[in-house]
C-alpha cells in the first residue's frame, strides 16, 4: 500500500517543554490509525502537526509525497487534501447549518453557491443531518454540530481525515451517532488518524493502534494485540485505568 502520511524524526517544544520526542510514523492509504494514551502525552500535538497546525521543532512531514515542512511548502494548497474536526464543533454561531458547510468551500475551493450547496446538502444527508441545513447551530445537539462539523470537513473533498477526540465534548448518549458517521467513513476507506478515549471504536474500527506516553511512541499495533494484550507495563498501566471505569 502506498504511504499517505510519513513523520520523520518529529520533535515539538514549547518553551523548555518537549512534547514531541522524536516521531516516526507512516500512514498507509486507506488505513484508520487510532492514538491512545494518557492525557498531556502528546496526541493532540501530533495530529496537530500533522497539517502544520503546530509548526514541529524538527522534523520532517510527508502528506501524498508533499513535504510540509520545506521551506517553500504552500501550505494552503496541501491543507486542502487534509480535513480536521475538533473537540469542540467551531461552527459559526451567526450561520446556519448550510452556510457552515458552504462558506469555506465557496472561499478556499472557489465553488459557485450552488455547487456549494449541492455538495453541503450532499454531505448533510451523508452525517444525517439535511433536515437541519436551514437552522442555526444553537438549536442542534452536540451530536449534530459535530456531525455538521464532519459534514463541513468532508465537502472539501480531503484525501485525509484528522479526528483530535471529536466525542470527548459530547454527552455519553450522544457519542454513538458521531462514532457511526466515522464507522461509515473508515468502511468507504478513507485514511483517518484518530486521537481518541473510546476503546471500544478503536479495538473495532482502527487497522493499527497506537499508545503514546511522555510525547514518544511507546507501542503500536493490531488493535486487540495493543488493547487486550500490551507488551509494555506502561501501555499496560494505562488500558487497566481506562478500562476499568
Amino acid at each position: 500500500m502506498p504511504k499517505q502520511v510519513e513523520l520523520h524524526d518529529l520533535h515539538k517544544h514549547f518553551g523548555k517543554l518537549e512534547v514531541l520526542q522524536g516521531i516516526d510514523l507512516t500512514v498507509e492509504r486507506g488505513e484508520v490509525v487510532c492514538v491512545i494514551g494518557p492525557s498531556g502525552s502528546g496526541k493532540s500535538t501530533l495530529l496537530r502537526c500533522v497539517n502544520l497546525l503546530e509548526k514541529p521543532t524538527r522534523g520532517k512531514i510527508v502528506v501524498d509525497d508533499f513535504d510540509l515542512t520545506h521551506r517553500d511548502a504552500n501550505l494552503d494548497l496541501a491543507r486542502r487534501s487534509i480535513g480536521m474536526v475538533f473537540q469542540q464543533f467551531n461552527l459559526f454561531p451567526h450561520m446556519t447549518v448550510l452556510e457552515n458547510v458552504t462558506v469555506a468551500q465557496r472561499k478556499v475551493l472557489k465553488r459557485g453557491a450552488a455547487e456549494a450547496e449541492r455538495t453541503a446538502l450532499d454531505q448533510l444527508e451523508k452525517v444525517g443531518v439535511a433536515e437541519k441545513a436551514a437552522q442555526y447551530p444553537s438549536k442542534l445537539s452536540g451530536g449534530q454540530q459535530q456531525r455538521v462539523a464532519i459534514a463541513r470537513a468532508l465537502a472539501m473533498e480531503p484525501d485525509l481525515m484528522l479526528f483530535d477526540e471529536p466525542t470527548s465534548a459530547l454527552d455519553p448518549e450522544l457519542v454513538g451517532e458521531v462514532l457511526r458517521v466515522m464507522r461509515r467513513l473508515a468502511d468507504e476507506g478513507m485514511t483517518m488518524i484518530v486521537v481518541t478515549h473510546e476503546m471500544a471504536f478503536a479495538k473495532e474500527v482502527a487497522d493499527r493502534v497506537i499508545f503514546m506516553d511522555g510525547g514518544v511512541i511507546v507501542e503500536q499495533g493490531p488493535p486487540r494485540e495493543v488493547l487486550e494484550d500490551p507488551r509494555t507495563d506502561r501501555a499496560k498501566s494505562f488500558l487497566q485505568r481506562v478500562l476499568e471505569v
